[in-house]
């Protein structure tokens, strides 16, 4: 019987490669995000906090560093070794898919962060990882998702681009097809060849509030940046919504 093939975030962010490709990222802006969070949503100094897709952990720890107990979850079991070396008695990590229900009422707040929703093909399944991130909400927690702002990347795209990075030359494509924004990934090691793929659907603010009226979640905050500024359709870079249990 033939192996299923991972689905494409399964495969590329579980790979050695995305990590060489992005080993050059900058967690200043991450940690500028998270300080603005921490301060206009005012976590309690004993706040228990779900990150949800979370990488390696950069955000993981950084809240954790801030002095709030946190659970890490993410899909790629590559990830979550890497990011248990930095496991304490208050910072926790675990491989899950956010189309399940990790824990029951448990967070205080549920943070999805630098456009880790939009993935899956089947609509069917984003709802699903909305029903799990509200039912690990306390009664009075909160969920923040961190989203492109879809109309500046119809925008702003770049359409090619060479990147030379640990030793592998990548050659990137992205384009937009139907609803999705996709990005090719090609390159070449020891003489064999690599394509991986990001996909990511352009969800409008619309379509967001569709799907959190379906999930009986509220927008308190819409803010279009990591300095939490308004959010602006034409000029703003992100959609970070705040969603409360209605």
């Amino acid at each position: 019987m033939t192996k299923p093939r991972k689905e494409w975030f399964g495969e590329w962010f579980d790979s050695p490669y995305y990590h060489i490709l992005y080993q050059n990222r900058d967690n200043k802006e991450a940690h500028q995000l998270i300080d603005n969070l921490a301060d206009k949503l005012s976590f309690c100094a004993n706040a228990t906090l779900l990150d949800l897709c979370c990488g390696r952990g950069r955000h993981a720890i950084y809240l954790n560093q801030k002095g709030f107990d946190v659970t890490g979850l993410d899909l790629s079991p590559q990830n979550i070794r890497f990011a248990q070396r930095f496991a304490n008695p208050t910072l926790h990590f675990a491989v899950h898919d956010m189309r399940q229900v990790y824990a029951l009422q448990k967070f205080d707040a549920v943070l999805n962060l630098f456009t880790s929703f939009g993935y899956f093909d089947d609509p069917a399944d984003d709802l699903r990882a909305l029903q799990a991130m509200k039912a690990a909400l306390k009664p009075e927690g909160r969920v923040v998702i961190d989203f492109l702002n879809p109309e500046q990347v119809r925008q702003q795209l770049v359409a090619e681009e060479i990147k030379r990075t640990g030793g592998i030359t990548f050659q990137i494509k992205r384009y937009v097809e139907d609803q999705w924004v996709v990005k090719e990934i090609a390159f070449e090691v020891e003489g064999k060849s690599h394509l991986f793929y990001e996909k990511v659907k352009l969800i409008s603010r619309e379509e967001f509030e569709a799907y959190f009226e379906q999930n009986q979640l509220k927008i308190s905050q819409l803010w279009g940046d990591y300095h939490l500024q308004p959010f602006e359709l034409s000029t703003s870079p992100r959609m970070i919504f705040v969603l409360e249990n209605t």
